[in-house]
């Protein structure tokens, strides 16, 4: 909230209504995947989320997409070319600082619905809500609610990018798959049951391509049109730019935020979402570079020029990004 204050400051300048509400902050980070090498580094004692701990903890809350299952028991899917499953020593680093997870992704099922069900159980111990995935289809579908200052805000999550056997049944478990007339169903149904704001997470597009699909184009036009707010996604590994429709904010990928074994620069740069929102929407939104170094774990880059916007603007523009907070000087060096 404090860095995003200069940010709202000329939002209430330049805008043509100023609310009475406090607003809320919420910040959204992407692809969180804590095996491998960022596993180790837990494992080790260390905290790939360390130099974004200060960001994570001045929102309100911090969402993230969890890009592995968090268990100790199940085999890799057969004929699945990249698997992943985290020691559930990893939690230490997620808990007290995400307000929820969104499990809708290629990668939650990678071990199978025994495990799977073991990460959701996992996580409600750790106090680490999480959205986009179930014991049922019911439950994948169900929006995480957040509640702050007056506001009610809905998230949802889905995955639209294969196995598609990772999907939650009637009575089977898994995640939400993307089925546009489903996705429009839960929009409409979240703001019936009092939604000042919907969020859908969307895992989407294609791997590595640096700009949105037409598919994602549309689909994000139609899920504004339903009623969301704001449109975020991940999936492809690498940032894919900013879109604003109707006024409200698509943020199409936000790359990688902890993921090692990516070779290429664009791979290796992902961008943090910040957003501020009152009963109106979204007031204001920046984008915050973040450089991954080779063991996966995500650093700020002061100065560098990334998406941002304001309530009701035509186009997306570009801010720098700050420069961190001086080192305080001891009181005997002064």
């Amino acid at each position: 909230m404090k860095r995003l204050a200069p940010l709202l400051l000329g939002w209430i300048l330049s805008g043509p209504v100023i609310t009475q509400a406090e607003p809320v902050s919420l910040v959204f980070v992407g692809d969180i995947m804590l095996d491998d090498g960022p596993g180790k580094l837990v494992a080790g004692g260390g905290d790939p989320l360390e130099s974004f701990a200060a960001t994570l903890q001045d929102a309100d809350f911090a969402i993230g997409n969890l890009e592995c299952p968090v268990a100790s028991i199940g085999e890799p899917i057969a004929n699945k070319i990249f698997t992943f499953r985290a020691d559930p020593s990893v939690l230490r680093v997620l808990r007290g600082r995400f307000a929820g997870l969104s499990v809708a992704n290629n990668h939650s099922g990678d071990y199978g619905k025994d495990a799977f069900v073991e990460t959701l159980g996992r996580l409600e111990a750790a106090g680490l809500p999480y959205f986009g995935g179930g014991r049922n289809l019911a439950e994948a579908h169900k929006p995480l609610w957040l509640e702050k200052n007056g506001l009610r805000i809905a998230l949802l999550a889905y995955n639209e990018f294969k196995p598609r056997s990772f999907e939650a049944g009637a009575d089977w478990p898994g995640i939400a798959w993307s089925e546009d007339m489903d996705v429009v169903a839960d929009i409409r149904a979240a703001r019936g049951a009092g939604a000042d704001l919907v969020i859908p997470l969307m895992h989407w597009g294609w791997e590595h391509e640096r700009q949105p699909s037409e598919r994602q184009r549309q689909l994000a036009r139609l899920m504004i049109d339903a009623g969301a707010d704001a449109v975020i996604g991940s999936h492809p590994h690498v940032t894919q730019g900013a879109d604003h429709y109707r006024g409200r904010p698509i943020v199409y990928s936000l790359g990688n935020f902890v993921f090692d074994g990516f070779e290429s620069p664009a791979a290796r740069q992902g961008w943090v979402l910040r957003l501020t929102v009152d009963k109106t929407g979204v007031v204001a939104w920046e984008t915050l570079a973040a450089q991954i170094d080779a063991g996966g774990s995500p650093h700020p880059v002061p100065g560098m020029a990334t998406p941002c916007g304001w309530a009701g603007e035509a186009e997306p523009r570009d801010c720098l990004n700050p420069e961190p907070p001086p080192l305080a000087v001891p009181v005997a060096d002064q």
